[in-house]
């Protein structure tokens, strides 16, 4: 029964860093367009970087 005495603060401290965790990620722009990365893999680019060799 004594061990609720350490597991109420401690529960309380993770709670208050998910909350400070949570509000830095907001004011980051962590959250704006979720969908994005997860359809990238789906999407072609368009990189022409590689050049067709001459034969000489």
């Amino acid at each position: 029964m004594q061990v609720i005495y350490y597991l109420i603060p401690v529960a309380l401290i993770f709670l208050i860093i998910g909350v400070i965790a949570f509000f830095w990620a907001t004011k980051n722009e962590q959250f704006d367009d979720i969908e994005k990365h997860g359809l990238s893999i789906l999407m072609d680019e368009d990189d022409n970087t590689t050049k067709p060799k001459d034969n000489e």
